[in-house]
């Protein structure tokens, strides 16, 4: 199969890719999650004139010579309204909150008022209106305020709380299963073998899916024979994973079993190399309703790959509409080759210049050096047969979030 470019591998992975069905989800689960409707306030806020401050409900007629006394006649606090109006000559004691009695259009705080017994010294005139939380100022039933497709967080939280949703419908998280084959790969605080190394795909990789709404389940390491893969994938389907993510084995290697298993499980394969650096062995395809991407073994290509692939896939499945992480323009920090026929995704730090962004590629970018990826900022986008750049050229990047 031949090379295929990013932009065509991406959009073959979202071709198929439709938002999950929605469900009924509880308010303090809902952080994160994406809006499977469109959702109207239920009730009115506040639903009263209410008093934004502690003082004094009076007639704004009755203080506008001021200073003036006038005979207090009740309490107003939260949740306990007055049932008397307050007449000629008269106030009512208001605390925050309370709903503005019949008859008073003003609050006078209390730092202006002086009260005896039940008298009260109003020292200066208050306008009408003035400290008056009206009807609906936030909203009103009927209002319109989320679209179908938000993500919510947390402020969202505390307006749907107050529209009065205990509950709303998101679209279901995407389940997410991987596992990695190699037999030299062995589980962290192992010691490994000659010629093992220690597996750390799954633990970035398991991150980066939670951190875009994901449930993951992490198959552990597999064998490389066809039966374990095969093993492996069945449990994928077990789960039911919506997404299988493989690591490693993707290649055309004698001990490459992944492409030959799921060949013999019946995927539809949608691609297998992709003209990029690092990440060109990379396999996307679908078995049944499950979506497949096998990525490359070493710890870059895989990180990037799922950076690039994993990450849209998954938002477009939960309902998203920022499917992609946004590309930035930066300068620069260093002089960079021409590049061949493959689209170059380089690590790199970022720092603030007077002039923008600066980002400088690291020296050295094989595909297995972990060091500089955790150091990374961003990656420098460098574009298929793109001409030498120098030091100060604008350049394309994609910012990591720390």
């Amino acid at each position: 199969m031949a090379l295929i470019s990013v932009a065509d591998a991406l959009r073959r992975v979202l071709s198929h890719a439709d938002p999950l069905p929605p469900e009924d989800v509880p308010l303090d689960d809902a952080d994160g999650r994406v809006l499977a409707t469109e959702l109207a306030a239920l009730r009115t806020q506040p639903p009263s004139d209410v008093s934004a401050m502690d003082g004094y409900a009076v007639r704004a007629s009755d203080v506008a010579d001021a200073p003036a006394r006038l005979r207090v006649i009740g309490e107003v606090a939260a949740g306990r309204p007055f049932a008397a109006a307050v007449g000629p000559g008269e106030a009512a004691r208001i605390l925050t909150g309370g709903v503005i009695p019949a008859g008073a259009d003003t609050v006078v705080v209390q730092e202006l008022a002086n009260r005896e017994a039940d008298r009260v010294e109003v020292l200066k005139p208050s306008s009408k209106g003035r400290h008056i939380r009206t009807q609906g100022l936030d909203f009103r039933r009927g209002d319109t305020l989320f679209a179908k497709g938000h993500r919510l967080g947390a402020r969202d939280l505390a307006l749907l709380a107050g529209m009065n949703y205990p509950r709303v419908a998101l679209h279901r998280r995407p389940k997410v299963a991987l596992f990695a084959t190699g037999d030299e790969l062995v589980p962290p605080g192992a010691a490994p073998g000659p010629g093992q190394i220690v597996y750390s795909n799954g633990f970035v990789l398991t991150a980066l899916a939670r951190q875009e709404g994901a449930a993951v389940t992490d198959l552990g390491l597999v064998g490389d024979t066809i039966e374990a893969t095969i093993a492996a994938i069945h449990r994928a389907r077990d789960v039911p994973a919506d997404i299988l993510v493989t690591t490693g084995g993707a290649s055309v290697g004698d001990y490459d079993f992944v492409h030959k298993a799921f060949a013999a499980e019946g995927m539809d394969l949608s691609f297998w190399k992709v003209a990029m650096r690092p990440g060109r062995p990379l396999m996307h395809g679908r078995l049944g309703g499950m979506h497949i991407l096998g990525l490359p073994g070493n710890p870059v290509s895989s990180f990037v790959c799922a950076f690039l692939f994993l990450v849209p896939l998954i938002r477009r499945m939960s309902g998203r509409a920022d499917l992609t992480i946004p590309i930035e323009s930066a300068v620069l920090g260093c002089a960079v080759p021409a590049n061949d026929e493959r689209e170059d995704y380089l690590r790199a730090s970022l720092r603030k210049d007077p002039a923008g962004a600066v980002a400088t590629p690291f020296p050295v970018q094989d595909s297995s050096m972990m060091v500089p990826l955790a150091k990374a900022d961003c990656l420098v986008i460098r574009e298929p047969y793109a001409p030498p750049a120098s030091a100060g050229s604008r350049c394309r990047i994609l910012r990591f979030r720390r």
